[in-house]
This record gives structure tokens, sequence and C-alpha cells, in this order.
């Protein structure tokens, strides 16, 4: 069941300033964080062994520093304020991944002084979010999470919808516990009682009344609201199991699961203004190998090589033109059309620009589903791939790490499976150095860096091996 909210996060509430946030020095967070690492010398678990060494590192270099005792009490650092900044968010980090009450504590306290000393750091108010959520506090996550989207150019990572679905449920849990009460009036008769208690009788009983009462406790007593979404989702369980049990037809609760369904969709992905997504049409791997086959296609990399160069009326000539991720059009370097946006699932841009097809690429498939929901725009494209095309280089052609170690590019999952395809008289690469020359993409993508997961050199062997044909700025498949 769950437990009351730990004490520093009230103090933080009734003291603290917006999502929570306490005037906290860096001093403070460095004692706390060697207090913390004192205690992890003997653990061997993985994550707080990353934990542990992070703390270390932190503390070799400022614990002995003299600005250290220059600032003991002082609201801020006299020198090396930026890698003492970087340094304590990285502990930060790790902390919040061991995901338990004490490290999490940490990295709330660190989060308080790395905010108290950049209120406009996006990577702060990020860590703030996280652990907020962590730790149940959707309110104070939702505000947090607010706060780092205004800090930046938009929202990649499609965190406002997520917030509005949190909000929503919350709103929708009392239609819910409404039905539930008409159907177990005698969740009525135990009005005023503790949750916990109530909850703990309920499961050890099977008393459904019981177990009513106590969700509808946990609203009045001002719950989280991932506890309560907890004890729901092991409610609902329980219920469907008695009716099963009973003989009684899931029919006649229609309404409820239906609601308790809503509920848990917004919870996941937020609201979703047009589930048909204003006409688009959901294509397997044999429905786009049929939209692409016997048509040109070119392959447009978002590097310099491109968009330093003239070759817009060159590139909109092909019958179809691909583009990547974050790409950018310059009409004269670039051309204009864009026939088919490759893109991975974890950014969100240029979803909104009109193309024919999308391709939505991702290695994992429930986060992949999740960005589907709530990334796609309604009416911004005619097709889009299902879970088939998920992640090709791997999911259709098997070549897992024993053949390519490093995680696939978008600009590879989509030119290896057009080469297995093999439908299209002409396939060219445009710009594609691997981006020797840099990249040429969206300016609120260009502060990201060219990302160190991703093989370059092994891709390029790949498509060197394969290329018909090379000049300085194209490199021909067919």
């Amino acid at each position: 069941m769950a437990t009351t909210q730990p004490a520093w996060l009230e103090r933080r509430r009734l003291r603290g300033g917006p999502a929570g946030v306490r005037r906290t020095t860096l001093a403070d967070a460095l004692r706390a964080c060697a207090l913390h690492g004192a205690k992890l010398v003997a653990n061997a678990e993985q994550r707080r062994g990353r934990l542990a060494e992070a703390l270390r590192a932190l503390l070799a270099a400022y614990a002995l520093d003299p600005a250290v005792a220059r600032a003991a009490g002082a609201a801020s650092w006299s020198r090396d304020r930026g890698e003492l900044f970087e340094a304590l968010l990285q502990a930060g980090q790790r902390a919040l991944a061991c995901g338990s009450g004490p490290e999490l504590r940490l990295a709330a306290l660190i989060s308080d002084a790395l905010l108290t000393e950049r209120p406009r750091s996006r990577a702060g108010w990020r860590l703030r979010a996280q652990v907020l959520e962590e730790l149940g506090d959707e309110d104070l996550a939702a505000e947090a999470h607010e706060r780092y989207v205004a800090l930046c150019d938009g929202d990649d990572l499609g965190i406002l919808p997520r917030v509005a679905g949190l909000r929503q449920s919350a709103a929708s849990l009392d239609p819910i516990l409404a039905l539930l009460e008409a159907e177990l009036p005698a969740a009525r008769s135990h009005a005023g009682r503790h949750d916990a208690e109530l909850w703990s009788e309920g499961v050890a009983s099977g008393d459904l009344a019981r177990q009513v009462a106590a969700l509808r406790a946990m609203v009045d007593q001002g719950r989280p609201a991932a506890e309560i979404a907890t004890a729901l989702g092991q409610f609902m369980d329980a219920y469907v199991a008695d009716r099963q049990d009973r003989g009684a037809p899931l029919a006649d609760a229609r309404e409820l699961l239906a609601r308790y369904a809503e509920y848990r969709a917004l919870r996941e992905r937020g609201p979703l203004p047009d589930p048909l997504l204003g006409g688009t049409r959901v294509v397997t791997l044999g429905d786009f190998r049929n939209l692409v086959a016997g048509r040109t296609i070119c392959l447009v990399a978002n590097s310099q090589l491109v968009g330093s160069g003239r070759m817009g009326a060159e590139i909109d000539s092909y019958d179809l033109v691909v583009r990547f991720n974050s790409f950018r059009i310059d009409p004269r370097a670039t051309g204009e059309r864009t026939d088919i946006h490759a893109t991975i699932h974890k950014h969100g841009f240029n979803w909104d620009r009109r193309v024919d097809i999308r391709l939505v690429f991702g290695g994992v498939d429930d986060t992949w589903r999740r960005s589907m929901r709530q990334r796609l725009v309604p009416g911004a494209q005619s097709y889009v791939n299902d879970a088939s095309l998920r992640w090709p280089v791997r999911d259709v052609g098997r070549l897992d790490e024993t053949v390519l170690s490093t995680i696939p590019t978008s600009g590879f999952n989509m030119l290896w499976l057009l080469d297995f395809l093999d439908v299209n008289p002409r396939i060219d690469l445009i710009g594609f150095d691997f981006y020797a020359s840099g990249a040429y993409r969206l300016p609120a993508a260009m502060k990201l860096p060219i990302a160190s997961v991703h093989g370059y050199q092994s891709e390029r062997e790949w498509v060197m091996e394969r290329a018909r044909e090379i000049t300085d700025t194209r490199i021909a498949l067919r």
C-alpha cells in the first residue's frame, strides 16, 4: 500500500519555490554527496556502483579545493562553477537512475542546488521533473516539465501532451469511483476511515467495497496520482477476476471498463484529438514496397555538403525525395520536395511538415508506440508505417549486434530497406559524407551533438561495398 509523503517533500511544498525547489547551495549539495558516497563504498549493485564512481570523481575534483572552504554556507562558488554544475548534474542523473528512496532524495537535493545556482537551466528542470515523477508527485512534476519545455525551442520529447494527459486523467477518476460506489454501495459505509487501513483490510479479505472506499479516501486525502493509479490498476485486476469467478458478464460493466481504459490511455500518451489522424493510412512492409516500386528515389543527407551546395533542382527531379529527422529546406541547395520523411521516434522535428509517407523508426517497441501516439500530427502525412517497419535493419534484415554492433541511423535504416526491397530503378544517396562536412539541420537541432552511438564508419563501409558509382556529391546504389 502507498506510504505517506516523505517529510523532505512536504517541506519543499510548504517552503519551496516553483515545483518545490528549495534554496540550496552547491556546497550543501557537495556535503550531501559526500555523506551519501560514504554509504556506497561497499555496495556492489551496478547502478549504485556507477553512482559511487560519479560521487568519488566529484569529491576528488572539488572536496579539497580552496573554493570549497570559501563557498561553505555561501550562495555560490567563486570559481569553476560551470564544471562543478556539470559534475553535480551527472551525479544527480546517476542517483535518479538508482530509482530508490535515498538516491531519489539525493537527486532532488542536487536539483535544488542546480536550480538555485541556475534558475533557467534546462538540464536542471529536466532532472527535477524526472525525480518528482519517480517520487509520484505528478503535480509538481508537471510544473517542472512545463518549465523545462518553456526553456526549449520546442517540445522535442513530447512532454506537454503527456502532462496534459496526466492532468486530464486525474479529472476522470471521479466518474470511475462514482460507478464503483453505485455498484458496491457498501463502500460508502466506510467513509472517513484512513486509506491505508481500508486498503489492507480490503485486499486481505477480498472485499472490493473496502478497496473502493480506500480509493476514494486516497483521492480525498490527496495521495500522489501515481499511487492512486497503481492502486486502481490492482483493484481493476481483482474486479475483473471477481466477475469472471462469479460468471458475471463483463459486458454489464462496459461503461466502467471504457472509462478506465480512457483513464489509462490519458496517463500513458495524453489526449489524442483525432484518433484517425486525419485519414492517415497505416502501411505494412508490403504496402510500402508497392508505394515506391518502379520510381527513381534519392536520399538527401543532413550534411553541410548539401547545405552549402546548389543541387536543389536536381534533387527535386527524382520521382521520390527522402529526407531525415531534422532536415532543413533551402530550395537552391536542398530542393523543396519531401515525399518521404524518415525519422527516429525520439525527436519531434518536422513531424508537422506535410509529406506523403512518414516512416518512424525506433528500437524499443513500447516507447516507439508511445511516440507514435504522441507525435503524429493529424493530416500531416498520407501514410505512416506499422510495427513491421519500426526497425528495418534489425527486424527485417536480422542484422544483430554481431553484424552491426552500433545503433543504426535513420539514414541507414532507410537505405538498407530500399536496397533490400530492390524495386527502384535508381537509388541515389545525395550528400552522404557521413558528417565529414558537419551537420546541416534545423536551427533548433543544431545544438544537438552528432550522436556517438552510431557507427558511421561501419555504415559507410557497407554503402561503399555496394555502390555502383561514386562522385563528390552522389553515391549510386542502383
